[in-house]
């Protein structure tokens, strides 16, 4: 068990260095471990199958671009809509800011 955590702070520290990753802020995480590999060497791993269960299925954020077009084939006025100033101006329902990215969240690039 000390070696794997001795790993799993080598591995945090030179990821964080790199800055592959970043300090999270969310209080949602999944289990972090390491499986051994043939060569003795272990490979990192993230169980996401916690997280998953609790995902909504067959939901989206934004309408599917099938039934966007669907809606506009018959348009006769369009807008220029910003979708960078758009986003911050969500509104998220109170008690669901845990599921929206934060500040200082990690993530890889």
């Amino acid at each position: 068990m000390k070696v794997e955590q001795e790993e799993l702070d080598k591995f945090i520290n030179k990821n964080l260095k790199a800055e592959l990753i970043r300090p999270s802020k969310s209080p949602i995480a999944s289990p972090f471990f390491f499986v051994p590999k043939k060569d003795g060497s272990r490979q990192p791993t993230q169980d996401y199958r916690c997280i998953n269960a609790k995902t909504i299925k067959n939901s989206w954020p934004l309408p599917l671009i099938s039934d966007v077009l669907n809606k506009v084939k018959t348009a006769k006025y369009f807008t220029k809509l910003n979708i960078r100033w758009a986003f911050n101006n969500i509104r998220i329902k109170e008690g669901n800011e845990h599921k929206a990215a934060a500040e200082g969240s990690s993530s890889q690039r």
